[in-house]
């Protein structure tokens, strides 16, 4: 049963007005077409709303009934059209984040609380994840967005850099260089490292072996994880030492020492989304995201 919203309109105009003439006039209509518009809906309903005689019109026990429904209608109507409006505006929906660890101390918290305070009906799901991982997860779409350490990514995704910081070396509080302000990584060309394997990370893994081949050692890789805390932490344990990016310094982990060494490399994190099915909601968030890191957004 097709019932229009105009006519609904109409029928409450009559209801309330308890006259022809009156409600076509509020309607801005001439009185025909509201008596024809009234006569339609009756019989689309195959029942009679309203008794008229020449000075009145009343409501019948169905009109009664029907007259609550149909403001229920209309008001379900103008609630469904705010909704989809807003979702393609690109203010409500659903975000699923991915996020490498070192994201906790590269603003992640902060531009969570923006996203809240923006964009307060996009509900946000977090998911920890490395790089690798990331990158498939949002190529398949399981991932709306991701943060991720600079990697080549398919021609399908669009990555943008958002941060760029140096390396710290991160070494046990006894260490015999956890006190010092700037340091030669040739230091530690006889301790153990612990580093992401090279399967989560292929690019920080070489990175962390050009750095030591440059300054001519080759490193002892003890243990091999897939989380920047897990490698801080077992640095903090006194498992060996590591190379981390400097954010990481600010993790106030109890433990580990951080330490300045000269080098020219820099971890960059980068955001990335896919380039296809980008909808409102995504141009909003990414250009949210960049504006928060100081960066202009790059076309879908």
């Amino acid at each position: 049963m097709d019932l229009e919203p105009r006519l609904l309109r109409y029928f409450l105009a009559v209801a309330e007005e308890r006259h022809f003439s009156r409600a076509a006039l509020r309607l801005h209509i001439s009185q025909p077409p509201l008596s024809y518009a009234i006569q339609q809906l009756e019989n689309t309903l195959g029942v009679k709303l309203l008794e008229r005689t020449s000075r009145s019109v009343s409501l019948t026990e169905a009109g009664r009934v029907f007259e609550r429904e149909a403001r229920t209608l209309l008001r379900l109507a103008e609630d469904v059209g705010t909704l989809v409006k807003r979702v393609d505006a690109g203010v409500i929906g659903r975000l699923k984040i991915g996020f490498v660890g070192s994201m906790l101390y590269r603003g992640l918290p902060q531009l969570l609380e923006r996203l809240r305070t923006t964009l307060p009906d996009v509900e946000h799901v977090l998911s920890e994840a490395n790089s690798y991982e990331q990158i498939e997860a949002v190529h398949r779409g399981e991932l709306d967005i991701g943060f991720i350490h600079a990697n080549p990514v398919p021609e399908d995704l669009m990555a943008i850099d958002l941060v760029s910081e140096p390396f710290m070396v991160c070494v046990p509080h006894f260490h015999p260089c956890a006190t010092r302000q700037r340091m030669a990584l040739k230091a530690l060309s006889n301790d153990d490292f612990v580093l992401f394997s090279r399967s989560a990370s292929p690019s920080y893994y070489e990175t962390v072996l050009s750095l030591c081949a440059a300054s001519g050692f080759t490193p002892s890789i003890r243990h091999e994880v897939r989380h920047w805390l897990t490698v801080a932490s077992l640095v903090s344990q006194g498992l060996g030492v590591s190379i981390v990016p400097a954010c990481l310094s600010r993790s106030g982990l109890t433990g580990a020492s951080f330490v300045q060494f000269p080098h020219e490399t820099r971890s960059v994190t980068q955001l990335i989304v896919s380039r296809r099915h980008v909808t409102a909601l995504h141009h909003a968030a990414v250009g949210l995201m960049c504006e928060h890191f100081g960066i202009a957004p790059e076309g879908p």
